[in-house]
């Protein structure tokens, strides 16, 4: 099983209970917003701890009542809602970040079309653009998974396009088992091998 998850938090008002065992490719949590998909997300990466449960990836147990694998061991490559690209840092210099080799860099940077995009700033890129290296940055830190929340969220029609363009590259070529949040609902039908569907 790529994921097996079995979670529970209670957060405020907001009870999570979620039993998930998925395959390789790409499992959509979708619903609407404050169920708590990115809070999952965040279960998954060791952001947040759940009440109790158990957080496997490819067999590998990430928490349970006798463990509790610190957030920089899991190999989670979590691309937030946000960019959150470094201001500061080009573009070549926030993929570099990841301390990735040059080669590993220059493929990434061919396989989500962001090669032309190296020396600008964050500050100028598109949604999509800046979506896409944050993408980048994230395989570059050698994950055995990636965490994508909301990939789309606020990009227009062709940015969005281009977004879930990159991400079906990255399930294609290199076969990361990948874990999306959306509320997007043709989104989670274009893109995914499994659709979890949280409600209240």
């Amino acid at each position: 099983m790529a994921f097996d998850l079995d979670l529970a938090k209670r957060l405020g008002d907001v009870d999570i209970a979620l039993r998930l065992e998925a395959g390789e490719g790409i499992t959509v949590l979708f619903g609407p917003s404050g169920v708590g998909k990115t809070s999952v997300l965040n279960m998954v990466a060791g952001l947040l701890a759940p009440d109790r449960g158990h957080v496997r990836v490819g067999g590998i147990t990430l928490f349970d009542d006798a463990t509790d694998v610190p957030v920089h061991r899991r190999r989670a490559g979590y691309v937030f809602q946000g960019s959150r690209l470094f201001p500061h840092m080009r573009v070549a210099a926030n993929l570099r970040y990841a301390g990735a080799r040059e080669t590993m860099i220059d493929a990434v940077a061919q396989l989500l079309d962001i090669a032309h995009l190296m020396d600008r700033w964050p500050r100028t890129l598109s949604g999509g653009e800046a979506k896409r290296v944050a993408i980048g940055r994230a395989l570059l830190s050698d994950p055995a998974f990636l965490l994508l929340d909301e990939p789309t969220a606020s990009l227009d029609r062709a940015r969005a396009g281009e977004v879930e363009h990159a991400i079906r590259d990255v399930r294609d070529e290199l076969g990361l088992p990948i874990l999306m949040v959306t509320h997007d609902r043709a989104e989670a039908e274009r893109l995914a091998t499994r659709i979890v569907e949280m409600a209240r």
